[in-house]
């Protein structure tokens, strides 16, 4: 169990802990003992995977709550074989980039003092270390927007800790925090000193340095600060550089994508830090010629992330996803559901995810509670116009085309949501106003009661009783706990059902046994008809007894 520090000034670290390595090169280097053991696919799924809760019988609630719920699909994410692939890069790059800077040996201690020489005067050439030969490796991703490349990279650095602290090693003490990995944005404007200050910026936030305050704030160049920049990378013992929407780099001024390029194969070159790019498909004409060149030896090579084909990844997807329907009719996914959703989406997952959700939503709304296939066609060709010619791009299969566009993550969910709510009244509008003015005040009433709600829906009480007597507290309640609603829900149920069995039984003490009514229900528990039960009782006559009678 991994012992968590709070680092002053700074983030959440983990106190080293060494484990055995399997591989002989890996041995003796607490950069790389320190961190998590390399996992078997089947434990980078475990770690990947996310699932929001789900309870079928959510699909009996009303449509207001329903429609938050929808919302959890964003939540949703179901690891592919590129995800695999790419947790096993970055595996592999964070440890073969240690292999070279061993805090143990003479050479790694003799580049920290030339570090600490270069931020004190500023007077070192950055490429001085001629005996340093690398072992890093980076490589880049570059694929359509929407395809989740970023949520990816996310989850997958969210595996291993950011920060380890070290203490002692084998005996010796070794005090040092190492940064294992670093992610930050190409800056709007592609610029050098933007790259640098949120370099800082973000380093002095995990680490509680005071590097943007020294360094950033003074009258440094854009040279001294990538020289500084470098040598806190070293000092810090990063393990990993995560630059995302590198296609910003296009904006960047004459020579200014050709110099932070160079940088970035400077870092990996001469101080041995794996450097990972991330960007969509407009950033290709930014990474070629001399940048190609300079990291052909890599060995990782390049990802292009494709969209997703229509095959057994496609199907893994729309499966997990399918699982969540909030609409009262729950729809099998069919072998035509999976074809208009790839038509439709192009397999871009930002679009199927978005897609999905709005068609459920679109289901709720009009009280149609299905999502077919007519309805999802519907919904798309009325609300992806903005991203159509992006998606006829994908179909072309023209990449001259599809380059042309950087971003299709431009279906707005929030703004359908707005367009799809049934009109109101306008004494219907005022009241949302006024609920709407208190929202800020109460933020978290929905959670607590959709949460308490989900509690008695576990204990088999029915929906509507359940959000009836939750929404019954909580107005009554300023403030009050999950537990506390449930638990006097459950007891006002309780109260409630026996007052109606007690007044039950009152009825029956009092009823007029000469009723017919009465007559014929204590027929019904004999097993009798109600012809023969009134016969029973001589209320109805037969034909003979009357024939007798007259005579």
């Amino acid at each position: 169990m991994s012992k968590y520090i709070f680092i002053p000034n700074g983030g959440e670290a983990v106190e080293a802990e060494y484990k055995e390595q399997m591989l002989e090169e890996y041995k003796g280097n607490p950069f790389i003992e320190a961190l998590p053991p390399i996992y078997s696919k089947d434990e980078v799924v475990d770690k990947l995977v996310v699932y929001p809760n789900y309870n079928s019988k959510e699909r009996m609630l009303d449509s207001h709550l329903r429609v938050h719920m929808v919302q959890r699909l964003f939540q949703c994410f179901q690891p592919l074989q590129v995800h695999l692939d790419l947790e096993s890069r970055i595996s592999r790059v964070i440890r073969q980039g240690y292999l070279a800077r061993n805090p143990f040996r003479p050479e790694y201690a003799a580049g920290l003092q030339d570090g600490y020489r270069m931020i004190q005067n500023l007077n070192l050439d950055l490429c001085s270390n001629k005996r340093f030969r690398t072992t890093a490796a980076g490589f880049t991703i570059i694929g359509v927007s929407g395809m989740g490349k970023t949520t990816a990279v996310n989850r997958i650095l969210a595996t291993m800790p950011q920060i380890i602290v070290h203490s002692e090693y084998r005996g010796v003490k070794f005090s040092m925090c190492q940064l294992v990995w670093l992610k930050v944005d190409c800056p709007y404007d592609g610029s050098i000193k933007g790259l640098c200050m949120e370099f800082f910026s973000k380093v002095d936030s995990l680490l509680g340095t005071d590097y943007y305050k020294k360094h950033v704030t003074g009258r440094h160049t854009v040279d001294s600060m990538l020289s500084i920049m470098s040598q806190v990378a070293r000092h810090t013992g990063l393990g990993m550089l995560v630059i995302d929407e590198i296609q910003h780099l296009k904006q960047a001024k004459s020579g200014g994508s050709e110099k932070m390029l160079n940088f970035f194969v400077t870092l990996v070159n001469t101080i041995g830090v794996p450097v990972v790019i991330i960007g969509t498909t407009k950033a290709m004409s930014v990474l070629q010629s001399e940048f190609r060149q300079a990291r052909r030896g890599s060995g990782q090579g390049d990802m292009v992330w494709e969209r997703l084909k229509k095959d057994s990844n496609w199907d893994l997807l729309m499966g997990a996803l399918w699982d969540y329907q909030w609409t009262k009719k729950e729809v099998s996914f069919t072998p035509e559901i999976s074809d208009v959703m790839y038509e439709e989406s192009q397999g871009i997952i930002d679009i199927a995810v978005k897609l999905y959700a709005m068609a459920q939503i679109r289901a709720i709304y009009s009280g149609i509670e299905e999502v077919n296939p007519d309805l999802i066609r519907q919904v798309a060709r009325e609300n992806l116009k903005l991203v159509q010619p992006m998606l006829e791009a994908l179909k072309s299969g023209d990449m001259r085309r599809i380059s042309q566009f950087e971003d299709i993550s431009t279906v707005d969910f929030e703004e359908f949501i707005s367009l799809e709510r049934p009109k109101y009244s306008s004494e219907d509008k005022i009241q949302e106003l006024l609920i709407k003015k208190k929202q800020k005040e109460n933020t978290d009433t929905l959670s607590l009661k959709e949460r308490a709600i989900l509690k008695l829906l576990d204990l088999d009480i029915e929906p509507q009783k359940a959000q009836k007597v939750v929404e019954e507290i909580i107005n009554q309640e300023e403030s009050i706990s999950v537990s506390e609603v449930v638990i006097k829900a459950v007891q006002i149920l309780k109260e409630t059902a026996s007052k109606k069995t007690s007044v039950k039984k009152n009825k029956t003490e009092f009823r007029d046994e000469d009723d017919l009514r009465v007559i014929v229900e204590e027929g019904k528990i004999k097993q009798m008809s109600a012809y023969e039960a009134l016969r029973a009782k001589g209320i109805i006559k037969t034909v003979e007894n009357d024939f007798f009678q007259a005579g």
